[in-house]
């Protein structure tokens, strides 16, 4: 006999658990399902070894504000922004604040101030832009989605001439061009700029960086991550409240296929069999996996299956945690590996080539006796080798990379775990090992994502939607893709 539910969310990431909480809470029968044996997704804090837990892909995060408020979790508050540091070679650290700034450029420090200021509104001028439901442009405009669209441009409006005029041209901006109009420094500009290419396959040098600069700036309230080590309870706060709203998570369940029948979501059927229906299915994993694996090219129309063929995921990130005894000499805080504009760039040119960086940006956060570094650029598709082979060169590099400015390392260090993308992909669900189900960029960024003319959530599969972070809102830890795929229900 089949179970049969109001909704069944596929994939307990954490949009997926937000979209059930809300759905939960408004009364509906809902059932989450697993294919891990933990919840979490990429937002997870687990176990690889005795005294060895880590961040395992994304480090800390937060949610928005409002999905805390309405879904009354109770989550570790950000009371101090942690401080945001760039290695220098002669081991005199920046520490990227106005007095510290001082000391490489007294006009970059002067200007310093003002630019928090700028990416502080812009921040929130995209945030009221993730949480406007996109309107499937030019098709089935509606008055309700236009309201949408007139809350977007009244906040544009109350920004200010001038804020609204610069957070529009930088968007397609290079990161460089955006932080030439600020600061001299290429120190100063280079460590700022690490955070526009964090988790995407581009430099600083590539158009939209300006964007997705200002998409980490606001997911990170600034600069440096929060809440490391962490991660991991955002999403369990979340699943206990899906439980405590009645809502039914089911880990160890994986979701073979989607059942469509007439061009309408019927149900799930699972790896083992089971057959489980529901009136509506929303699919946290990506947009790919979703629609050309779990439904198939078969039920879809061809033109929509090639634009889901051509979303573009291209992940280059590798993840290498050490268990040390605590002794490691790194500071507390984000740390990274940034010197220079170029620099950041000839690291990206490796991954064109399907090579992996040879002097990488490294982005290094501890928590406890771990030591989490974020690996740039380490391509999906090697060229010349396999990702059997080179998981040892990426830990070996990282390692040997990071122990240059941090010599006690060495003797601290216990033992490590790598995450190559191709783990990211087979253990995390993650397409490419593409850290935002699909890389943020122009052509793939607001109406335009997951494709041109599906951005409003909808499939076309009735009673199919898209919750994880390959729609619209989506990318980085917040919750808004989840939230907002409630929304569209209404």
């Amino acid at each position: 006999m089949t179970n049969h539910y109001d909704t069944i969310i596929i994939g307990a990431g954490h949009n997926g658990l937000v979209a059930a909480a809300y759905l939960a809470k408004q009364g509906k029968k809902v059932l989450v399902l697993e294919r891990r044996a933990i919840v979490g997704g990429s937002v997870v804090t687990e176990s690889f070894g005795e005294g060895f837990t880590a961040d395992a892909v994304w480090t800390g995060g937060t949610l928005r504000p409002d999905i805390i408020k309405d879904l009354k979790l109770s989550l570790p508050k950000v009371n101090e922004k942690p401080a945001f540091i760039s290695l220098q070679s002669d081991g005199k650290h920046l520490t990227l604040d106005a007095e510290s700034i001082k000391r490489i450029s007294e006009k970059d420090a002067a200007r310093f101030p003002e630019f928090v200021r700028f990416m502080d509104k812009a921040a929130s001028i995209l945030d009221t832009a993730y949480a406007t439901i996109m309107p499937r442009l030019p098709l089935n405009f509606n008055i309700r989605e236009g309201y949408g669209l007139l809350e977007l441009g009244l906040e544009l409006k109350l920004a200010g001439r001038k804020d609204m005029l610069n957070f529009i041209r930088a968007l397609p901006m290079t990161a460089q061009e955006l932080l030439d109009e600020y600061f001299e420094s290429d120190v100063v500009k280079a460590a700022i700029a690490s955070v526009g290419i964090h988790g995407f396959t581009l430099g600083p040098m590539g158009a939209g960086t300006g964007y997705t600069l200002i998409h980490n700036w606001m997911n990170r309230g600034g600069l440096a991550n929060v809440n490391v080590g962490k991660a991991g309870e955002i999403t369990t706060a979340l699943a206990n409240a899906v439980k405590s709203f009645g809502g039914e998570i089911r880990t160890e369940s994986e979701v073979k296929s989607i059942k469509v029948e007439s061009q309408i979501a019927k149900g799930v059927i699972l790896a083992n069999g089971e057959e489980i229906l529901a009136n509506q299915i929303l699919s946290s994993a990506d947009p790919k996996h979703t629609l050309l694996k779990l439904v198939g090219a078969q039920d879809l129309p061809p033109d929509f299956v090639w634009h889901t063929q051509s979303i573009k995921m291209r992940g280059s990130v590798a993840k290498v945690h050490l268990q040390t005894n605590g002794n490691h000499g790194i500071p507390e805080g984000t740390v990274v590996l940034a010197p220079s504009i170029k620099y950041l760039e000839r690291a990206y040119d490796a991954s064109k080539y399907g090579e992996i960086s040879e002097k990488p940006y490294l982005e290094v956060t501890t928590s406890g006796n771990t030591v989490s570094i974020h690996f740039q650029f380490a391509p999906y598709a090697l060229r010349n080798s396999e990702w059997k082979v080179e998981s040892a060169k990426v830990a070996e590099l990282a390692i040997k990379t990071l122990e240059e400015y941090f010599p006690a390392l060495h003797a601290s260090r216990i033992t490590h775990h790598v995450i190559t993308p191709q783990d990211l992909e087979s253990t995390y669900g993650l397409t490419e090992g593409d850290l935002n189900h699909g890389q943020l960029m122009l052509d793939q960024f607001l109406f335009m994502r997951p494709i041109p003319g599906w951005s409003n959530h909808k499939t076309p599969i009735d009673n199919l939607y898209l919750c994880g972070s390959g729609v619209h809102g989506g990318g980085g830890v917040s919750g808004a893709a989840g939230r907002n795929a409630v929304k569209s229900l209404k």
